[in-house]
């Protein structure tokens, strides 16, 4: 295992590129009536991820997996780990990276457990959550929908850009992103986490301390999209027990 530190974004970049098979530049051929976001670049034809440039934007489609329970996840790629994660994304955890990347946001370090806990470290992301009820589109941040199980109060600090790990198999020497294996947007620390929060949050089931914030979450199925831009440089709050 090796941690995706500052000094290798460069390198792990170009890797993420090949490991992702990403296109070319899009054509006019390359658009559909079917792609919601025409105007976006889209990573892949198998994935819902599209980077806006301009605007510094990273737009993820996915859906409600989870309105109702405890959780250790905000998001996770499909077929993961959708019991325990309020939204299940349309793309690998890899693709999203990348998509980060593009916009300029710099991963740091995962939590780490070994002798004194050390916090996940990387760029502030903001997250917001955008889906259609019965009256309008709506959109809130993302930290709304979790809520402190001790405090009752919504999640107050932004995500970290941690950046996950690569592990590689001794037998076939191929690597694997481990935050494609569910790490997405994490609530609970994990040191595979691709982002996660930057204060202690147990992932032992008798101490998770964030559960869904039920009445402010959509029904279990609902499309929903995720927008990742940088946080604002002013610092936010440390959640607090």
């Amino acid at each position: 295992m090796s941690a995706l530190s500052p000094p290798y974004t460069t390198a792990i970049a170009g890797c993420l590129l090949a490991i992702a098979g990403l296109p070319g530049p899009a054509t006019a051929s390359d658009s559909t009536a079917s792609d919601p976001h025409p105007t976006l670049k889209r990573l892949s034809p198998d994935a819902a991820v599209w980077i806006d440039l301009p605007g510094k934007r990273v737009v993820v489609g996915g859906r409600v997996a989870l309105a109702d329970g405890p959780i250790e996840f905000f998001a996770c790629p499909s077929k993961t780990k959708e019991h325990e994660s309020i939204v299940v994304v349309d793309a690998p955890a890899r693709l999203v990276h990348t998509a980060l990347l593009a916009i300029g946001l710099k991963p740091g370090s995962p939590a780490s457990f070994e002798g004194e806990y050390r916090p996940a470290t990387g760029d502030a992301v903001a997250i917001d959550v955008c889906w259609r009820d019965a009256e309008a589109e709506q959109c809130r941040p993302a930290r709304q929908w979790v809520r402190n199980s001790r405090t009752g109060r919504e999640l107050n600090c932004d995500w970290v850009f941690a950046g996950s790990q690569f592990w590689k198999d001794p037998s076939t020497g191929i690597e694997y992103y481990q935050a494609d294996g569910g790490d997405l947007v994490c609530v609970s620390n994990f040191p595979t986490a691709m982002l996660d929060l930057p204060i202690a949050s147990s992932q032992a089931n008798e101490a998770l301390l964030f559960d869904t914030y039920t009445e402010r979450i959509p029904p279990q199925g609902t499309p929903v999209e995720l927008i990742f831009s940088k946080a604002s440089d002013k610092p936010s709050p440390g959640e607090k027990d």
